[in-house]
């Protein structure tokens, strides 16, 4: 790690004034890279909206929906969506843009929104696997021990660890002084790309930022692992091949977007500290920005029967909007 001494500071860094804003690098400098990058950081971010939002409406709407699994997935593409919104929109603007600015506050705002619903997200992972843990190991005991309000809790439990999280990681962050040199070789606001602008020891920061990253990250995909784990073996014992081809086949999308959105993030907060960031550091961080987002509702639910018929019933309900009246 490379870290000022305690109380050390930059020669003439005394003299200069705190930064009221930043200037993004961004992704490329390259003009037609950055159109080509500005169109597809487009299609995702549409693709994310349409996925995420049809998943909020869809399970609102339908009744058939309202079991723990969906209230889980509802939390989930919310977060999403807040997540996304905080980068992506900005990300676009500066695609087109010669000088990529962010002020200090709307720098600040923007890591304390994409902490608190990335934390939050982490923590609804591990939720829902807890809870696919429970419907396929523990079926006959699904219903008392998933009840609606023990559901409540879990999900009011994730929002608060998110929170938590967020404002332990944004206090260090923003507590150091920023002077002078205010060029962040990224394309968003992250704790990880601000310290390296830091003009003072960032030691005491790294460390709140990892332990906090042990709650939010290691501990949840350590539950998420374990959680699988007693699926495949309670799978395996199943005499339906075509039930474990099913569960496996599930398990393994679950897993691979787990493994993107976990791995990418912990390599990016948990690792040491270098004072230069390169471009590989901002390749990783498009993986759990942008492209988990709007894998999520297609991984866990579109590619679902139950959603899959709630969307069958949206469209015939508005083909023949009289019919459900009818019916009763």
């Amino acid at each position: 790690m490379l870290f000022y001494k305690q109380g050390e500071t930059l020669m003439g860094e005394e003299n200069q004034t705190s930064v009221t804003e930043f200037v993004f690098l961004g992704l490329s400098q390259d003009p037609h890279i950055q159109v080509l990058l500005f169109l597809l950081f487009l299609i995702i971010y549409l693709l994310t909206l349409l996925g995420n939002l049809l998943m909020v409406v869809l399970i609102h709407m339908d009744s058939r929906l309202h079991t723990p699994m969906y209230f889980f997935l509802r939390n989930l593409s919310f977060a999403d969506l807040c997540f996304s919104t905080t980068t992506v929109p900005q990300v676009l603007v500066h695609f087109l843009v010669r000088r990529k600015t962010i002020s200090f506050v709307g720098c600040s705002v923007q890591i304390i929104v994409l902490l608190l619903t990335g934390c939050t997200e982490c923590a609804l992972l591990a939720v829902m696997s807890y809870d696919r843990y429970v419907a396929v190991c523990k079926p006959l005991h699904y219903s008392t021990i998933m009840t609606h309000w023990a559901c409540v809790r879990l999900a009011v439990g994730s929002w608060a660890s998110g929170a938590f999280v967020s404002l332990v990681d944004t206090t260090f962050t923003l507590r150091l002084p920023y002077r002078g040199n205010n060029i962040i070789n990224h394309f968003f606001c992250e704790p990880p790309a601000l310290l390296k602008l830091a003009s003072a020891d960032t030691y005491s920061t790294e460390m709140a930022i990892f332990a906090m990253g042990v709650v939010i990250l290691l501990a949840p995909v350590s539950l998420i692992l374990v959680s699988y784990w007693n699926i495949v073996c309670t799978v395996i014992q199943m005499h339906s091949g075509e039930g474990r081809l099913k569960v496996f086949s599930t398990c393994g999308s679950h897993l691979m977007v787990v493994g993107l959105f976990y791995g990418s993030a912990i390599f990016a907060y948990m690792r040491p500290n270098s004072k230069l960031m390169n471009e590989r550091d901002k390749m990783i961080s498009v993986f759990y920005t942008v492209v988990t987002p709007m894998l999520n509702p297609i991984i866990y639910s579109l590619r679902n029967k139950d959603v899959k018929g709630a969307l069958r019933r949206l469209g015939s309900h508005r083909m023949d909007p009289f019919s459900h009246q009818q019916a009763h």
